[in-house]
């Protein structure tokens, strides 16, 4: 996702801020190295956020500590009865063992991969555990269903209120496909009902006539996952369109706050992708963007500047061309106020 605001053929104005955002980002990081960000007081998070963060975790930290101890033991048994079989020639021995090894490799494979996915689920940035994309991290399924070619996310930030709308264009993969999924990540453990979600089938209903209820499809936590139905199902390589819009109140505090954008496709690259944040009242004091690829550790790209300023609103435009199907960025800012 790294862009600058300007185009090919945009206007000298746009020029100049493209030029200003380039001075903005090489003194950010002349400042870096002194000072990262405000100090903002520890985030007291209520008893139900926090027991879903430590359920994911917990889930994934028991599946471990099971199929570790049946690799060793599995090991074991499958030696000795190894040891046994060749001792006394017996084919039936040498079986078993061989079963007992198949089983353990499988389980080690296992145990490795949880521990992998643990360590991918510990973003920290800038001092502050990004919670909604931890856990969503730990049950992130990759869409092979989908080949999306477009992606348009709009944020709206009005006092502690984020309005968003995501819209994913493409083909489809594969033959009665009737929904598309979604990860809902926020810190804010709302209830499914009160977020007033609502999506629209673009490809059949482009004027946007026919509403349709989105459907929770997992457990109520941080990290909701969502289905989004289609009017009709699709068949193999037909084009579509999807639209979603909820509202997550009482989700941005003053100080320290982030909106994250993901992608969970099993494609190399997303030919276009476009973010908008925009900032209702006042301007942030900075606006920051992180990217993480593959479940690798966050990395700083650049800093935002304003790309568009009327008299009640601020608005952030990040466009990316060719971004990894399997990416995550994190767009962190600062508010000294709601």
């Amino acid at each position: 996702m790294l862009i600058s605001i300007s185009n090919a053929d945009s206007s000298k104005g746009n020029r100049k801020g493209a030029r200003n955002e380039k001075s903005e980002n090489r003194r950010w990081r002349r400042r870096r190295g002194r000072r990262l960000s405000p100090v903002s007081p520890p985030v007291d998070r209520d008893p139900q956020e926090r027991a879903s963060i430590r359920k994911g975790w917990l889930d994934l930290l028991r599946a471990n500590l099971r199929l570790e101890p049946l690799a060793a033991v599995a090991t074991i048994v499958g030696t000795l009865v190894s040891l046994l079989g060749l001792l006394q020639s017996r084919a039936w021995l040498l079986l078993t063992s061989l079963v007992f090894v198949c089983v353990a490799i499988f389980a080690g494979y296992q145990a490795r991969k949880g521990r992998l996915a643990m360590e991918a689920a510990s973003i920290v940035i800038e001092g502050h555990s990004i919670d909604s994309l931890n856990v969503a991290n730990l049950r992130r399924r990759v869409n092979r269903t989908f080949f999306v070619q477009d992606v348009q996310h709009t944020v709206r930030i009005a006092g502690e209120d984020m309005g968003i709308s995501w819209r994913y264009s493409g083909y489809c993969r594969s033959d009665g496909t009737a929904a598309m999924g979604f990860s809902l990540d926020s810190d804010s453990s709302t209830p499914f009902e009160r977020l007033n979600c609502v999506g629209y089938d673009l490809g059949r209903d482009p004027d946007m006539n026919h509403p349709i209820r989105p459907i929770l499809t997992g457990a109520e936590s941080i990290s909701k996952k969502l289905s989004v139905p289609f009017l009709a199902p699709l068949r193999t390589n037909e084009p579509f369109g999807v639209l979603l819009k909820c509202t997550l109140p009482h989700c941005v505090k003053p100080g320290f706050s982030y909106y994250t954008s993901t992608l969970s496709f099993a494609q190399d690259r997303v030919r276009r992708c476009t973010v908008r944040l925009i900032f209702v009242g006042s301007a942030p004091s900075w606006v920051r963007v992180y990217e993480c690829v593959a479940q690798g550790p966050a990395k700083l790209l650049k800093n935002l500047v304003p790309s568009r300023r009327e008299a009640n609103e601020f608005e952030y435009l990040d466009v990316v061309e060719d971004r990894p199907g399997e990416s995550a960025r994190i767009y962190v800012f600062w508010r000294d106020s709601a």
